[in-house]
Order: structure tokens, then C-alpha cells, then sequence
């Protein structure tokens, strides 16, 4: 009985294995005809080399490997540079999965330049998948390769000499606007960038062109050439430093008087200036009125993105009467003034575009648009739409440099520029000190300070443009303008 079971299920298995082998061979053949042929001819991209970037003297800054982009100078270009990676689900619509782009810094901002087109290649392989025959071939076009405006050297010496503080260093050519260095501090290796996700010093924000701070006293730029183009101030004017300036309840103070308990008598501009005098620059404010400070700072840039070619640049803030009805609700008042005319309160810039501000006096009025990729390579164009003069007289920028000059000189307050000396010759530098406060208690004797640094040598024929800003780090005098020496001293020790 048992025996006889086990042969019908038998029986029936063969018969099933019989029927299945003939629906294969007679009915299915030409379906799995063709998966074995797809199986057998294969097509795989090619991908294309990435284009590479080149410093201003033709310097690599990064290379292609089997395994990604190795960037020569990882830290110091971190930020510039930027990183590439796998595309995100977001970003699928608009390339494949797998694919390699930038995301960030000029990686994201040229990436179409850069990536070039990937090729294919068809071919036959046998059972185990090696390769028989190619059948046809489209070989990959290479990305393009860039000359950036960067000094590496220079881009390297600044990111050096902030040795890993928190802040910026930002130099240009103010003649061209082509960027020198552009540095935030600290960076990061772009291979490593898990580790950096939570680091509370964000190397990963670019604080060169996305940190919106207070100006402080750099700002007295503008306060000054805004007077001087509205008549408000002369040459000739004088102003005396009380000291202090009271308005009701409140009181509005000189930083000397504040810091030594001493005033500086009757001073004119370009001594208020060198001094930086809070007095002075109050009362222009005050004689200005703040709907044309607002204007004129606005015509320098405050408030505006300079359009430089990197991806997430800010836009600073130049308040106004109208803009803190909308944003608090509350009405306009002198003392708000006080402070806009030094450039504290709601007054936020980025280092580049104190640096741009900066570039406008040393260039005699004119503005050119700040670039890391030479225009001519990118999209000829004429120079008067990289470069526009701004309708500021001669006398007013005369005037200014020569307040900044004194800057530098003794009894200014860019004391370690005093008898600035480079291979035993005596270098013109002109420039600003600032110290601004922040934060939500800036009463408190312990109230932080940024510090601040501006400048451009020679004073006469200026060359390049230096900004400098160290977050939290105190006096503008003491802590950014040595750097700005340091950096400056490198540069023309090169020339």
C-alpha cells in the first residue's frame, strides 16, 4: 500500500516537471530568449571627469580620485570651495539617482560647468560577466575647468593667522572687485563632514558672506560721507566731544570718555575719524536725519546682497523708521538714530559687504561687483556693468581717506599700523577700526564685542582691500587689526 503511494507521487511530480518544460520550451521560449539576451548585453556610464579649480597663478586647488574630489588646501578653501555629494531625494527631479553634485560653495555654484556629460558604453559578456565585445561607445565629455580671482597663498596666510577663532577675513582687488580671499574660520575637511553636524562653532556657515553683524564703528564711513554729500559737515566744520550726550532719560557716551573719563575738545572730521569719536558721528547723525543716513547707507550696499557668485550670501539690515513700525510696532526715535550713525542697533553687515563699503572710498567712488570667476571667462560683459561709479564727489572720498589714514597713524586708533613698515620701507595704510556691541545686554560693563578691522594699502594707490572680523574677541584695535597687519604685511612682502 505504502509502495503504491509513493509511485503515484512520483507519477505525478514527472508529470509535472514534463508539462512545466514543455510550456518553457514551446510557449515561453522567446520571454526568457530575451532576458538572457539582456542579460548578456549591458550598458554602463561613463562618467565624466569633473572640471578642477585653479588659483589666479594657475595653482590646483583640487583633484579628481577614484573615490571623490581631494581638495588640496581642505580647510582654508573649505568654505569657498565648498564639497560634492550623491544628489538628495529632492533633488531627483532634476538629476539621477547616484549622481554626484555640488552642495555647496563654488562646487554648487558652477556645478552644471563642472560636471560635464557622462558617457556609455555597450557591450556583450559571457555566463560570468566579463566582457566579450563592446558594441558601441559614447565617450564622456570632461566638466570645464576654472581660474578662480584667489591667491591661495594669501587665502592660506589669513586662514593661518585666525587660528581657528571664529570670524572672516575678506580681500579684494578694488579696482576689479576680483576677490583675493574670501575666509571663515573655522573650516572644515570636507571628507570628515559628519563630525562637524553639531560642532557649536559652525564651520559650516560661511560667515564671510552669511554672518549679518552689527558694523560698529566701521560704519562711520558712511555716517561721514553722507554728511559731507548733504552739506551737513565740511572740512572746516567742528563739533565739541561733551562726552556724553543725554536725550531724556537716557544717555548717549563717547567709548574714550566711557573707557578714561576724557573728552577731546572741538575735532573736525577727519580727526573724528582717527579718534573714532561716538560724539561726533552722533551729531551727524542727528543733523542728518535718519531717513537720509538709511538712503545713503543703502546706496553703499547695507541691506542689499553684492551678488557675489556663491551660493547663500545674506542681505544685511539697514533700519528705519518705517521698517521698526512694521517689525516692533513702536515709533522712531533720536536716540535710535544715535546709535544707527555708529553703526549699532539694528544695523547688520556682512564682512563682505564692509569690505565692498571699504572698496567704494579706495576706489574712488566706484563700486565693482565682488567675483571669484573672472567675468571674461564666464559671460563677457562691458565694465561699467561690473563696475558703476557711484555719484559721490572727489572732495567727499578725499576727505574720508584722509580721516582713515589717520587711522593708522599716531593718536589713531589702528595702533599697530602706526610707522607700518615692510622690508625697512614705510607703507601708506588707511583704514577702520571697530568694536561693536551685541547681544541683549549691551548696558553691562561684561557686554560683548566684535572686533573689527578695514583698511586698503597704499593709502594713495590702493592695491587690495583687508576686512577683518573676529567674532566676540573684543577691540577692534587689539585683536583685527594686527591680523589685518599680519595678512597685509604678507602680501606686500610678495609684491
Amino acid at each position: 500500500m505504502v509502495k503504491t503511494k509513493v509511485y503515484f507521487i512520483l507519477l505525478a511530480v514527472t508529470v509535472l516537471l514534463i508539462g512545466r518544460l514543455a510550456t518553457l520550451q514551446i510557449f515561453e521560449w522567446r520571454y526568457y530568449r530575451q532576458i538572457a539576451d539582456e542579460n548578456r548585453i549591458k550598458l554602463e556610464k561613463i562618467k565624466a571627469d569633473r572640471g578642477i579649480f585653479y588659483d589666479r597663478f594657475g595653482e590646483i586647488l583640487v583633484r579628481n580620485t577614484p573615490n571623490g574630489r581631494e581638495y588640496v588646501y581642505a580647510e582654508a578653501m573649505s568654505q569657498l570651495l565648498g564639497y560634492t555629494g550623491e544628489v538628495s531625494e529632492t533633488e531627483l527631479e532634476r538629476w539621477q539617482l547616484h549622481d554626484i553634485v555640488g552642495k555647496m560653495g563654488l562646487e554648487q555654484q558652477y556645478d552644471e560647468r563642472l560636471r560635464g556629460k557622462d558617457g556609455s558604453e555597450l557591450f556583450e559578456k559571457d555566463t560570468l560577466g566579463q566582457k566579450i565585445r563592446e558594441i558601441g561607445r559614447q565617450e564622456p565629455q570632461s566638466g570645464e575647468n576654472l581660474t578662480l580671482t584667489i591667491d591661495s597663498g594669501l587665502q592660506r596666510e589669513a586662514y593661518k593667522i585666525l587660528k581657528q577663532r571664529r570670524g572672516a577675513v575678506v580681500a579684494n582687488d578694488p579696482s576689479t572687485g576680483e576677490i583675493l580671499a574670501l575666509v571663515s574660520s573655522p573650516g572644515f575637511k570636507p571628507d570628515q563632514l559628519e563630525k562637524y553636524l553639531n560642532d557649536e562653532n559652525l564651520p559650516l556657515f560661511n560667515r564671510a558672506i552669511s554672518g549679518e553683524y552689527p558694523p560698529g564703528s566701521v560704519f562711520k564711513i558712511i555716517t561721514a560721507a553722507a554728511a559731507l554729500e548733504e552739506g551737513r559737515v565740511s572740512e572746516q566744520t567742528l563739533i565739541e566731544d561733551t562726552g556724553v550726550i543725554k536725550v531724556g532719560d537716557y544717555s548717549y557716551s563717547n567709548w574714550y570718555f566711557t573707557q578714561y573719563g576724557r573728552k577731546e575738545g572741538k575735532i573736525n572730521l577727519t580727526r573724528a575719524l582717527a579718534r573714532s569719536n561716538d560724539i561726533f558721528f552722533y551729531r551727524l547723525g542727528e543733523e542728518l536725519g535718519m531717513g537720509l543716513l538709511a538712503d545713503w547707507a543703502k546706496y553703499f550696499g547695507v541691506g542689499a546682497k553684492t551678488k557675489i557668485d556663491l551660493p547663500g550670501e545674506s542681505s544685511g539690515l539697514m533700519p528705519d523708521p518705517a521698517w521698526k513700525k512694521n517689525y516692533y510696532g513702536e515709533s522712531w526715535y533720536l536716540g535710535d538714530t544715535y546709535i544707527a550713525a555708529i553703526g549699532q542697533g539694528n544695523v547688520l553687515m556682512t564682512p563682505l559687504q564692509v569690505n565692498q563699503m571699504t572698496g567704494i572710498i579706495a576706489n574712488k567712488g566706484k563700486n565693482c561687483r565682488p567675483h571669484l570667476v573672472k567675468p571674461e571667462i564666464l559671460n563677457p560683459k562691458s565694465e561699467t556693468e561690473w563696475c558703476q561709479k557711484l555719484d559721490i564727489q572727489e572732495s567727499t572720498i578725499k576727505l574720508i581717506k584722509e580721516g582713515m589714514k589717520q587711522v593708522a597713524e599716531t593718536g589713531g586708533t589702528a595702533w599697530p599700523f602706526f610707522d607700518f613698515m615692510v622690508k625697512g620701507q614705510k607703507v601708506s595704510v588707511a583704514g577702520k577700526t571697530g568694536t561693536a556691541e551685541f547681544g541683549s545686554d549691551l548696558k553691562s560693563a561684561q557686554a560683548k564685542t566684535h572686533a573689527w578691522f578695514t583698511g586698503f594699502v597704499p593709502a594713495e594707490e590702493p592695491k587690495i582691500v583687508v576686512t577683518v572680523l573676529l567674532e566676540a574677541a573684543g577691540e577692534g584695535s587689539y585683536q583685527a587689526a594686527p591680523v589685518a597687519k599680519e595678512l597685509l604685511q604678507y602680501w606686500l612682502e610678495r609684491q
